[in-house]
């Protein structure tokens, strides 16, 4: 496949890495056995990268179940988006669906709808697992892009996609391996968190298993790359066995404009 009608993530996500491709390619080996992708997001390297041995996976089941039905049911994903409608008073009657209750593809349309329309993009829920960003009043969002959907199916066809947390990696990754994590960032600042990506959140000392399971992945033989905020905490979590380079990325999550920006991010490896 060429990079002519290479798929596009399907989803748009906080801190998603379409802008940083040139910085990551840099640091992906040339060749390697199973590309691994544990906090899968909106997919911005595996759909560059096109591995011929994949496993996706993430503790977010509504996107697990969303990336499993553009895989397996695209063409039912399409129907049910091609009935949404770009209104508030639609956008708030999806938004308060239980949509746990639903199909696989259902669910795919509610999440790629919500996700094109709702405000900046965000995936955002409460403790109880409800979806609770305001609608994004936007002109003409593209949430039924029939034709990326389809070669986001095509690119995932013998992909294995998986419910369970980042820490089961270790357990599938083997020497050659190429693993990539790019977890819920450490805050840059008191008010800044994106731990409500799932209800459980995402803590420091998350943030740490992470560090030593990177570690232990090396010492295995597997290639390690990490994303993540360039932020003193992010610094000394890997201030050893690992190298890092900051990189600039203009982040629009911020509700108020003036505040949004290039903020510095850390590579790892």
């Amino acid at each position: 496949m060429s990079r002519l009608n290479k798929a596009k993530p399907f989803l748009k996500w906080a801190g998603g890495k379409r802008q940083l491709l040139d910085e990551l390619r840099a640091r992906v080996p040339d060749h390697y056995g199973t590309y691994h992708e544990p906090f899968i997001g909106g997919g911005a390297l595996f759909f560059d990268q096109l591995p011929k041995s994949a496993i996706l996976s993430d503790l977010n089941l509504r996107l697990v179940r969303t990336y499993r039905a553009v895989r397996d049911v695209p063409e039912d994903v399409i129907h049910e988006l091609s009935q949404c409608r770009n209104e508030k008073e639609f956008y708030l009657s999806m938004r308060e669906r239980d949509i746990d209750q639903a199909s696989d593809a259902e669910l795919a349309a509610w999440m790629i709808y919500l996700n094109k329309t709702g405000f900046n993009g965000l995936y955002r829920v409460n403790k109880k697992g409800g979806f609770n960003v305001p609608f994004g009043y936007y002109k003409n969002p593209k949430f039924c892009d029939a034709e990326n959907i389809r070669l986001c199916s095509e690119r995932l066809q013998g992909i294995e996609i998986l419910h369970t947390d980042f820490r089961t990696v270790l357990e599938r990754a083997k020497r050659g391996d190429f693993v990539y994590f790019d977890p819920p960032y450490v805050p840059v600042s008191s008010t800044a968190s994106f731990t409500s990506y799932t209800s459980g959140g995402f803590t420091l000392d998350d943030q740490a298993e992470l560090r030593d399971l990177a570690l232990q992945l090396k010492k295995k033989g597997v290639t390690v790359l990490l994303s993540n905020s360039s932020v003193p905490a992010v610094h000394d979590l890997y201030a050893k066995g690992f190298e890092f380079i900051n990189v600039w990325a203009s982040r629009a999550i911020n509700c108020h404009g003036a505040k949004r920006g290039k903020i510095a991010e850390a590579l790892i490896w």
